[in-house]
């Protein structure tokens, strides 16, 4: 009897672990899984892609000991507080400046980096920009057109699809040629 509440204690305490690993994580105001591992929780925020989220694990590993196979959800509070301070200023800590998102700002001239609702409200404020100063960039986000050079006789339309089809323009040509006949027939 004594083997089977052991065997019982042992269960629950693997539960437990499993509540705990599976827990939800707070960083940089955003909840992210306590499952996944630290690049991929890293990248579940906004402004954090793959190879920034790749370097910030590489400096957690080498200035703070956070092993980079980890999961989020069992790091202690102290390590995530460690992550969210190289999030929010990763030139400190040895980032390198051409990975991140904001590099020579055009108000202040610092390279920074951005996340979450700040880089959303930078770049709307960046768009209101060119739209005053009336750029070519701004005409285009203006009139909701593609601003970086792609096509846009195929796609990127709005409203209902006109196309050209065959039996239009054969119509098209009939009408041409009647309407020539019509000017033949008024000059005689």
């Amino acid at each position: 009897m004594s083997d089977g509440k052991v065997q019982a204690n042992e269960v629950k305490q693997k539960r437990e672990e499993k509540k705990e690993e599976g827990s939800i994580v707070r960083i940089a105001g955003r909840d992210i899984n306590g499952n996944f591992k630290i690049i991929k929780a890293l990248m579940q925020i906004k402004g954090i892609g793959n190879t920034m989220a790749e370097a910030i694990a590489n400096v957690a590993e080498e200035k703070f000991g956070i092993d980079k196979s980890s999961r989020i959800g069992m790091l202690p509070e102290d390590k995530v507080d460690d992550l969210e301070s190289i999030i929010k200023n990763p030139l400190k800590f040895g980032v390198p400046e051409y990975l991140l998102n904001r590099r020579k700002d055009r108000e202040t001239g610092e390279s920074m980096h951005l996340i979450g609702s700040d880089l959303t409200v930078r770049v709307k404020q960046d768009i209101d920009y060119d739209i005053k100063i009336q750029t070519w960039r701004g005409f285009r986000h203006q009139y909701g057109q593609k601003v970086r050079g792609q096509r846009t006789r195929s796609t990127g339309r709005t409203g209902a699809t006109v196309g050209v089809t065959k039996k239009a323009v054969e119509q098209a040509k009939k009408a041409a040629e009647q309407q020539q006949q019509q000017e033949k027939k008024e000059k005689k």
